[in-house]
Order: C-alpha cells, then sequence, then structure tokens
C-alpha cells in the first residue's frame, strides 16, 4: 500500500487517532466517516493504492460547487482541530483478500504513528440473537484493550461489549494467526467444508481489521450497530455521535442546515427523491 500526499499538504505530526470504516451491510460505516469528514471539517491530504482494492472514480463527494476533484478509491483526510485522521473507503476490496488489505492497511498506521484505530461497521439484524425494546438504536463495541473485548471508557459511555466475540473460537484464532502472519490466507481451513454459524463474524471485514491492528500492537475499537438494507442513515448518524463522544470530537455545522451535522452534498442523491405521497 502507498501513501500518496497530496502536493503541499501533509498529515499533522499531532495526530494519533485512525478512523476508517469496515464496509457491511448498508454501508453505515462508509455514511459515518461522510459525516465526520464533512461535519469536523476535515482536509483531503491524500489518497493510498492498494492492489487489494478495487478501482473506482467519482465526482467530489462533500463541495455544492464542482472544482475539479475526484473522489478516488481510498482517501485520507486530516481533521487538525481535533487530532484525527480518517480514511475513507469508496469500493469493495477484492474477494478472498480481506486480510491482506488489512495488513496494509495496519502497516500504514504504524507508518504514520497513529496509536488508536476506530473502525465503523454494521451487522445485519436478522442476526440479533436479543433484541432490547426499551431504548433505541444501540451501538456495540468491541476493543483490544482486554483480550475478552472489553473496555472502560467504552463501558462509562453506556454501550454493550459486543459478545459474539470469542478470542478463543476456532475461527478468530485462525484469523488472529492470519494477522500475526503464522498462516497464508490461501492455506485451507481445516473446518471450511463444515462451517458453523460462529464461524461468520470472524469472516467480516470489521474482524479482519479489528485482528491486523491488534496484531500490530495499536490499539484498536470497533464500534458496531445492527442493521437492515435501505436508508441507514439513521444508523450513520448514531455511529458518528458514537464515535463524537468517545474521542470528543469538536463539530463545526456553523454554515449548516440546522443540526449537529453538516450533511454531505453527496447525499441529496442516494436515495432519490421521497415517495409520492398521493400513492398513499
Amino acid at each position: 500500500m502507498e501513501f500518496i500526499i497530496e502536493e503541499g499538504k501533509c498529515l499533522n505530526k499531532e495526530t494519533s487517532t485512525l478512523i476508517l470504516p469496515a464496509l457491511s451491510i448498508g454501508n453505515v460505516g462508509q455514511l459515518a466517516v461522510d459525516l465526520l469528514i464533512s461535519s469536523t471539517r476535515a482536509e483531503r491530504i491524500g489518497y493510498l493504492d492498494d492492489p487489494y482494492i478495487l478501482p473506482c472514480v467519482g465526482n467530489d463527494a462533500y463541495g455544492p460547487t464542482p472544482c475539479g476533484e475526484l473522489a478516488l478509491p481510498l482517501e485520507a483526510y486530516d481533521s487538525r482541530n481535533n487530532g484525527v485522521a480518517l480514511v475513507q473507503q469508496r469500493s469493495p476490496v477484492v474477494k478472498g483478500m480481506m486480510v491482506e488489505f488489512a495488513r496494509n492497511l495496519a502497516d500504514f498506521a504504524v507508518a504514520t504513528g497513529m496509536n488508536h484505530v476506530l473502525v465503523l461497521s454494521s451487522l445485519e439484524f436478522m442476526r440479533l440473537q436479543k433484541i432490547d425494546t426499551s431504548s433505541g438504536m444501540q451501538i456495540f463495541y468491541l476493543s483490544s484493550t482486554n483480550t475478552d473485548g472489553t473496555d472502560d471508557c467504552c463501558e462509562r459511555l453506556g454501550w454493550k461489549k459486543w459478545q459474539e466475540y470469542n478470542p478463543d473460537q476456532r475461527s478468530w484464532k485462525y484469523l488472529s494467526s492470519l494477522a500475526e502472519g503464522n498462516f497464508r490466507q490461501e492455506d485451507n481451513l481445516p473446518f471450511e467444508d463444515e462451517p458453523e454459524d460462529e464461524d461468520y463474524y470472524p469472516s467480516l471485514p470489521f474482524a479482519a481489521l479489528f485482528s491486523c491492528f491488534k496484531a500490530k500492537g495499536i490499539k484498536v475499537t470497533c464500534l458496531l450497530c445492527y442493521c437492515s438494507e435501505g436508508d441507514n442513515t439513521p444508523e450513520a448518524f448514531s455511529l458518528a455521535e458514537a464515535t463524537s463522544k468517545l474521542l470528543g470530537l469538536s463539530i463545526d455545522n456553523s454554515h449548516g442546515e440546522g443540526g449537529k451535522w453538516l450533511i454531505p452534498f453527496s447525499w441529496r442523491t442516494v436515495y432519490g427523491p421521497p415517495p409520492d405521497l398521493s400513492m398513499f
């Protein structure tokens, strides 16, 4: 993975926290990172070139008027006021290469001096074992602070530790070995012909990112929410709000359209116009 810095720009030396999405159902992590980039007035400082991510190109996602800038698959942003860097991922990883991609991102984090990585992702609502209707949308966390995935800071914020993490389960152990370089990804799983339900979550992108950052000795926290496909902007707001609380971010929406968050310009065409109420 190569980090290409735009001319005249650089990563703030005081920046020590990295925020990035893990692709999953509803693209909630990417939407949340969009909100954070827009609302913290983060500046794009460059992009990442990696052989394991599919190419794509698009218009600038944040500016209201065309300025000639293109959106690329992996972009790096710096929010100097908050001391955080953000990476936005706009295209999927090549099939079967997620661990290699996660290793490359972990190497990038080490090279740029990051000591805390925050991974934002969503999970399939149909797999939620116990539904709590006593409150609104729930945020779950997974942290490398302790071996069981717990973190006192996250607990004080009222979040629940994600209960599906079991470091002694076979797939999580195998993923950890891959991240540490003890196995090759092309080696066959001894149990791949008989997968069980508990083998599902370690196969997701956020799990590979968590394991690879952890293997490099970097503190990593995953913020997770359950959702279904559709308009997932409410989940994105929840993840962005949780990130702001955890890191104490300064959000500047003095020129926004009301509310705390500055809505990215590109969101205006994400889901199309509202339905024609005459149909009902």
